[in-house]
């Protein structure tokens, strides 16, 4: 098997004009970033047609630490759907440079269902990352002078709530202190950086609905409290428009292809362990306007992504899907079976036996949600046919549709028996309307405690002093009516990255609460889940390089 990078460099490329062409967009409308890549203009949503489109969501059950492969189903979805004559569009998140030189080495599918060109999209692409960061940043450097420039009239921060970001992975900067030196250099301060995806303008980002909504979230960040006591934001700073303007060209979403030379639409990138996970609402609905079939991924396990996707992004956009694709793999259910990881690409039918349990409380999951959920299982070279035969067999007892794709190696025509079973299960069973979790009207308190209890199975909540403490001033503020967006690891539905397979008898332990009023949620940390990833003992980043002029290593 040819590696993703030989894939996707023996692939053509078509111009981006003819891709856009396809789905009726007019090369007019393009701002083309190279041959191969271009902004289109959000301005080109049309509603009606996203109300007719038929929206696939992609999510997965609890994921090992090499992923379970929901990008790459997603893409292949694409690819088979267009095959069988189907005009689906694909919309997904950028990648973040930290797990790409950390973990990952790159996210943008593999094999033969890539989305290209690759180096690029991994890489700075259009920007917009760096866009992001320097927004967030700009925000922060012009909060420090502000405090610096009034002191002497008696102004002063009680508590500044707003922290730099970077798109690294960089433990150093979880906690430093800024401002030291001469008195010119700053007020010295206790400070630090989360990773960009994490940041409430990547949240902002993919959550407004036009720069005119960007512009009206943004004014509305907290920034802090001040000495009075009184919330001090980005519009008392005097300075929304400024951001709006670093975030001008980036709110437009970006036009790529797949290899098979499908429309993608890649846009925003938070995670969803630490933020809400899914790429710009902008992207999704123009994949939904210029797609009958538009699909989209939520990132990490159902529990996290799909949650975030229904109970945030859908409630803000009043999207819904018609369709959940539940991603597995055989080797992950081993492992949430009880079988050692170093052991997972042994054949071990009692390994997949336990493990089944995980996936069906993600199916149980989706379904709660109104959801109709089939179950695709992304196949290796190690699965043997009593393995998938073992997962099918389950799947027809649970009534759920069952696919087996080989995309990552056969390209589109290995998830044509997926694209047929999404096209049958959509006309003859859709999805019902969409049943949210927890209401608005709930408080902040209770919304957690519902996803814990309905979604992880936790027992339930116990919340740290600091988050007590947080819940009186967002009640202050007047935010309980936003929804909640859980920070927890993504290994396991506990807050115990080390509790595979289907936990039982454990709480969820709340220790602050992040008010992110421009977004509009409020971010509750979890456990010990950190908002600034550390890099691992041997990084990928060791082995990227540049040969002969062409990037290798992101794969």
């Amino acid at each position: 098997m040819k590696t993703d990078f030989e894939i996707a460099h023996e692939a053509t490329l078509e111009p981006i004009g003819q891709i856009a062409q396809k789905i009726g967009i007019p090369t007019e409308q393009l701002e083309p970033y190279g041959k191969h890549i271009a902004k289109v203009p959000y301005a080109l949503i049309d509603d009606e047609k996203v109300k007719q489109s038929n929206l696939i969501l992609v999510t997965s059950i609890t994921p090992t630490k090499s992923g379970n492969g929901k990008t790459t189903v997603s893409v292949g979805l694409a690819l088979g759907l267009n095959r069988i004559g189907k005009n689906a569009v694909v919309a997904l998140r950028e990648p973040s440079l930290g797990p790409c030189f950390g973990m990952k080495g790159g996210a943008a599918g593999g094999g033969y269902a890539q989305v290209l060109p690759m180096e690029k999209i991994n890489l700075h692409f259009t920007g917009d990352f760096h866009a992001i960061t320097s927004a967030n940043n700009m925000i922060a450097a012009l909060l420090d002078n502000y405090i610096y420039q009034h002191q002497d009239e008696g102004f002063g921060m009680k508590e500044i709530l707003w922290r730099r970001v970077l798109d690294v992975n960089d433990r150093n900067l979880r906690n430093i202190v800024s401002g030291l030196g001469n008195r010119t250099d700053g007020i010295a301060a206790q400070a630090g950086f989360d990773i960009t995806p994490a940041s409430e303008i990547m949240a902002i980002f993919c959550l407004a609905k036009d720069e005119e909504d960007l512009r009206r979230r943004i004014e509305n960040i907290l920034l802090g409290i001040t000495l009075e006591g009184k919330p001090f934001t980005v519009k008392d700073l005097g300075v929304a428009g400024a951001i709006t303007a670093i975030l001008h060209d980036a709110i437009q979403p970006n036009l790529v292809q797949t290899i098979e030379h499908t429309p993608a639409f890649i846009h925003g990138g938070p995670f969803a362990n630490i933020a809400h996970g899914c790429n710009s609402m902008i992207a999704t609905k123009m994949a939904m306007t210029y797609g009958d079939y538009a699909i989209t991924e939520a990132g990490f396990g159902a529990d996290l992504g799909a949650e975030k996707f229904f109970d945030i992004k859908c409630r803000k956009a009043g999207i819904q899907p018609k369709l959940t694709v539940l991603v597995a793999t055989a080797q992950a259910l081993k492992m949430h079976g009880g079988v050692n990881v170093k052991d997972i690409k042994t054949p071990n039918l009692d390994g997949i036996r336990q493990g089944l349990a995980n996936m069906d409380k993600h199916i149980a999951n989706m379904q709660a949600y109104g959801q109709t959920v089939v179950v695709c299982l992304n196949r290796f070279a190690t699965d043997t046919d009593e393995e998938l035969a073992l997962v099918k067999e389950h799947c027809d007892k649970l009534g759920v549709g069952f696919a087996i794709n080989t995309a990552f190696g056969d390209g589109g025509q290995g998830a044509e028996d997926l694209a047929r079973l999404v096209v049958d299960t959509i006309e003859n069973k859709p999805a019902g309307e969409l049943k949210l979790m927890y209401n608005d009207t709930d408080s902040v308190e209770d919304k957690v405690r519902k996803v814990a209890r309905n979604i992880y199975g936790a027992n339930d909540i116990v919340l740290k002093p600091a988050a007590v403490k947080k819940l009186a001033r967002i009640a202050e503020l007047g935010f309980t009516h936003f929804p909640v967006c859980i920070a927890k690891t993504q290994y396991s539905f506990s807050e115990d990255a080390t509790a595979y397979g289907m936990p039982t008898n454990f709480d969820i332990t709340i220790r602050d609460f992040v008010i992110n009023a421009g977004a509009e949620m409020i971010v509750a940390i979890a456990g010990d889940i950190m908002r600034m990833p550390g890099l691992p003992k041997s990084p990928q980043a060791e082995r990227i390089d540049v040969e002969n002029g062409v990037i290798v290593g992101l794969s």
